[in-house]
């Protein structure tokens, strides 16, 4: 007979959510609105914060960045290279960043300067859903180049996040992806989500996913 101990799974959510409650309540007290970007790898969740963090430094505001990766810091170099402060969080062997992870970068980062915190996940469409990190906002990106049908495969993902942003609107053709068919599945698995689109080689889409962060 096999033996299935589910408790296991619900204690490491529960002592996860419990850190990400505190992380949430950090962040609040130091005037911060931290962003967890979730999506695949090559979506251009790297690239929307490079895009990004000008536009809000024009409006006055600081950013600052957690990388998150399995393995390496290429992203963190790029983000490194904007001139904010950015802290690298390696993962190992998990494919998802988790409450604890985020909070020992965050010590490592001047809070009382920081308007603005990106935590980037893991590319990955799965692991990161159930680990919440302690963000104000949670947002998926997904490109034209996963295919129409990638919304409609991860439900679970679309379903926890207040944002959806489909990148790389302009290979849509080429890849045969029908950028309507993206969004409408958006709205049948979380129906008050804002959906925007961008080609992050341009900027364009930009400025209203700008308004959105900042609510």
């Amino acid at each position: 007979m096999h033996h299935i101990d589910v408790r296991l799974e619900k204690d490491i959510f529960d002592v996860n959510n419990r850190i990400a409650e505190k992380n949430a309540a950090c962040f609040k007290a130091h005037g911060i609105r931290a962003i967890d970007l979730l999506g695949a790898i090559g979506s251009g969740k790297t690239a929307l914060i490079e895009r990004i963090v000008p536009l809000l430094s024009e409006r006055g505001l600081k950013s600052a960045a957690i990388a998150g990766d399995v393995f390496g810091d290429d992203d963190y170099k790029r983000i490194k290279a904007l001139g904010i402060p950015v802290e690298n969080a390696n993962t190992g062997k998990e494919c998802h960043l988790d409450a604890h992870l985020v909070e020992h970068a965050s010590e490592h980062l001047p809070l009382d300067l920081i308007d603005v915190l990106f935590i980037e996940n893991v590319g990955n469409m799965v692991c990161p859903t159930d680990f919440l990190l302690g963000a104000e906002i949670r947002v998926v990106i997904v490109s034209s180049t996963e295919g129409d049908d990638v919304v409609n495969k991860h439900p679970m993902m679309f379903r926890g996040c207040d944002i959806g942003i489909i990148n790389k609107v302009d290979l849509a053709p080429l890849v045969g992806a029908d950028l309507n068919r993206m969004e409408a599945d958006m709205h049948r698995y979380n129906p008050g989500m804002q959906v925007f689109r961008t080609n992050l080689k341009t900027g364009e889409g930009l400025s209203d996913v700008v308004t959105a962060f900042l609510g």
